[in-house]
This record gives C-alpha cells, structure tokens and sequence, in this order.
C-alpha cells in the first residue's frame, strides 16, 4: 500500500467498506494490511453479499463482529443500507475499497454513495481506493436512468455501462450532486481507460458470488437485465449472465433467430441447462449461451434486449415481467427499474425492434462522456 495512503489514517479511528476481492496484487486483504501498519480499525461495513460474498443476491445481511479485530461489522444492506450516526459514530474516517464492475445495476456503487451522503452529514473524511473498471473505461451504453425510475439499482442519471472507475464515480458524486463529503481519491499506477481486467496482471477474485470471471463482468451490463423477467439468467450454473433460459424455451429455435439477427460481437449456442439453486432449481431448461467473439464490438446492453424480445415475441404467454418487490422497489417493475425507464418494455410488448431505440442511447452517453470529462483520473 502507497505511503500517502495512510497520511490520513494516522492517529484517526478508522471504518472500512470492503470485501472479499478488497485485495492487492499479493491476495493480501485490506483489513490485514491496515491492521499490521497499527492503523486503528473501528468498524467494519459489508455492502451487498456480505463482508465475504456469502450471501446470494437480494438477501438481507446481518450484522456481524469480527473476532481477530474485535470491532463490529455493520451491514449495508437490508433493512439499512446506509451507515447510521451510530455506526459512525467511532470512526474519524471512512476507507471504501470496492471491486465494481462497470455496470450502473451493481449495487456497490450506490452502497458508496450512501456511504458519502452519511459521512458528509456528520462530518467524516471519505477514501476510496481505486479500483480498475474491469470492463475498460472507454465504453459507453445503454439509456440514462430517469430519476423517476432510481432505486438501488440506480440512484443517479448514468448510462447503464458508465466506463468510469468507483473514484471517478465518487468525484463526479460529490460535485455533481453535491454531497460535499470531505473525499480523498487514492489513485491507481499503470491503468488506463482502455485495459480490460485481464491486463493489469490482477487476481480477479468474485466480487460477488455470481460474478466469477471478467467474462462475467463482460455481458453483466445486458445479463442483468433478465433478473427482471422470468428467465433464468443462469444462476445455479457455473456461467451465470451468460446462461439464458428457461423450461418452455426451444433452444435450437431462439438460437437460430439470434444468430440470423448478426448482432455485433456475439455468437449464440443452443443450450440446455439444470440450474443447482434460483429459478428453475432442478428443472431442465432450454435456452442459449452468449458467447463474446469481438469485445470491441459487443455490445451486452442491446445484446440481451435483443434476446429478451424474441423470446417475448416467441413464447408469450409463457414469458412474463417479473413483478415487484425487487431491490427494495415494491411498485414498478424491476425490469423498468433496471433499464432507468418503462420505454424499453412499451416498445418490446408493441412489437417494435429494439434497436430503434439504439439512437437515444447513443446521445444520452455522448452527453454523459461529456459530463463525466472532468472527473476522469486516468487516459
């Protein structure tokens, strides 16, 4: 860990948001790094998953104490998804050292900036140490959240894949939105906007426990989006986001339209799967498998919009919106609330292509790409 790194940390009581892949190039983790440099740890938070990523998606955590620091940890989500005064109520400064992943729906990201919100109210330092966005820092896609439809999966107006690492989104939090958290940006060396995860010569370690490759990371800005529908979007299996399917699904048949449709960067195979847990658990299901041929090229958010609307188109009834609650959202659809707007769904149930929509989307991230400009740390 740099030196300058822990200027601010000397003499203050200090909290840290982390997890599992909260590690350096040496699979060395935070909370030992700081505990054997003395630094006083205070408090412990867990955002989505868990200190440890045991938890599946969506389910509530508890708190918790850590027995080698003998400090407790506080869970960030569940019935409480920002920290309390009480929580941070013996700490000076707040370290957030998260693994994100590029895409708006991940919900670390607003974990951090509830964090911000709470630390900046009472009058606590903020330090994120950066991460690299896995996914690159270049690309852009999908619409920008209308507030309307913000949520856990979305607080603030991003594009879907919003190309900027969890400093830069604290940055541009902080002045856009004016949180006014007295923030501090530890910067990475040797990244740059264009790097893919598997070049920096880290260890990815799961962010969470659906998410175990940068192949996952990859197709997750579109694979989200079928945790708002009935499919299964491979939870259960061993390539989750990239596994698609469901019981009533001819694999053959929605894997010769797909590829009839040339998307960009992507091949489909027929595919036939068991999931272990979630939906369809034990049940034979018929389906796809995306598999990313151009990176460059692919474009994930289109990708599965393009999937879910064949499989609307062919298989309605059987097809079906998953219903509310979701995310701590109890009224509109999670599948609207996850696209940042009902657009998408009124346009796929009326029988129109998509990628109509492609235009929008492409102005509001040229938008975006300018907003985000002054915040960028890296090239």
């Amino acid at each position: 860990m740099m030196e300058s790194a822990l200027k601010p940390l000397k003499d203050a009581r200090v909290g840290i948001l982390s997890h599992q892949a909260s590690v350096d190039a040496r699979l060395r983790h935070i909370m030992s790094l700081l505990h054997a440099r003395q630094v006083q740890i205070t408090a412990l938070f867990g955002p989505e998953h868990g200190l440890w990523g045991t938890a599946q998606d969506q389910i509530p955590v508890l708190a918790d104490h850590d027995s080698v620091l003998n400090v407790p940890i506080y869970s960030l989500y569940g019935d409480h998804r920002a920290p309390s005064p009480e929580n941070l109520a013996n700490i000076d400064v707040l370290v957030c050292d998260l693994q994100d992943v590029g895409s708006r729906y991940y919900t670390f990201v607003w974990t951090m900036a509830l964090a911000m919100q709470m630390c900046a109210k009472l009058g606590k330092k903020f330090i994120v140490l950066d991460r690299p966005n896995p996914i690159n820092g270049i690309t852009l896609e999908g619409p920008v959240l209308d507030l309307n439809y913000a949520s856990f999966v979305g607080l603030y107006p991003t594009p879907v894949r919003h190309g900027l690492t969890l400093g830069e989104m604290a940055q541009w939090l902080n002045a856009r939105f004016e949180i006014e958290v007295d923030l501090e940006v530890i910067r990475m060396k040797g990244w740059n906007r264009r790097m893919y995860f598997e070049e920096t010569g880290l260890p990815w370690i799961l962010p969470s426990p659906n998410m175990p490759t940068v192949d996952t990371a990859v197709v997750y800005p579109g694979g989200c989006l079928i945790e708002g529908t009935n499919l299964s979007e491979g939870r259960g299996t061993t390539r989750p986001f990239e596994m698609i399917g469901a019981p009533f699904i001819n694999p053959d048949q929605l894997a010769g339209l797909l590829n009839r449709d040339k998307l960009p960067g992507v091949g489909f195979r027929a595919s036939r799967f068991e999931p272990t847990f979630h939906k369809f658990q034990g049940q034979a299901c018929g389906g796809v498998q995306i598999h990313v041929t151009d990176r460059g090229a692919f474009e994930p958010f289109l990708t599965t919009l393009a999937l879910i609307q064949r499989t609307y188109d062919l298989y309605n009834p059987s097809f079906a919106w998953r219903p509310p609650p979701y995310e701590y959202e109890v009224e509109k659809l999670p599948f609207d609330i996850l696209c940042g707007t009902d657009a998408i769904r009124k346009v796929i149930e009326n029988g129109i292509p998509v990628a109509t929509l492609r235009k929008d989307w492409k102005a509001d991230c040229a938008l975006f790409a300018r907003e985000r400009k002054p915040f960028l740390l890296y090239n």
